[in-house]
């Protein structure tokens, strides 16, 4: 039987602070959305299109996220994808997408970030158009 594959690979900026918290056993989970963005053509212009993703890290690396991580900071994140579900107060069912956070590291420097400013990247260059004439 083939195996299946769930890997992600993301590289943003953290939209906020990551909220760490201790399950019932004491093992530390980390929160935090990281900001993408990809080209998109509209029109003749190009802009740039934000994705918003939950990420969530758990056991050392939580810590380790909760220490060295903040707002704006710009990570690789690795990982799994996971979909899971709950009721609300309300009994209406809710979904959430997350990565599961296997390995987290940082692209910028800590200076960087913090301070109120941010190391810009260069935008990635457009893709190529479909109407090559070969």
């Amino acid at each position: 039987m083939a195996r299946g594959l769930n890997k992600v690979m993301l590289i943003g900026r953290l939209g906020s602070d990551p909220e760490i918290r201790y399950t019932q056993d004491g093992t530390p989970v980390a929160n935090f959305s990281l900001a993408t963005d990809s080209p998109v053509k509209r029109g003749d212009q190009w802009e740039s299109e934000t994705e918003w993703h939950r990420v969530v890290a758990w056991r050392r690396l939580a810590e380790i996220c909760s220490e060295y991580l903040g707002k704006g900071r710009l990570v690789y994140v690795e990982g799994r994808l996971r979909t899971r579900s709950w009721e609300d107060r309300d009994g209406n069912k809710r979904w959430t997408t997350e990565i599961i956070a296997r390995d987290i590291q940082i692209l910028d420097s800590r200076g960087g970030a913090e301070g109120g400013g941010t190391t810009e990247l260069e935008p990635p260059a457009p893709p190529i158009e479909d109407d090559v004439p070969f």
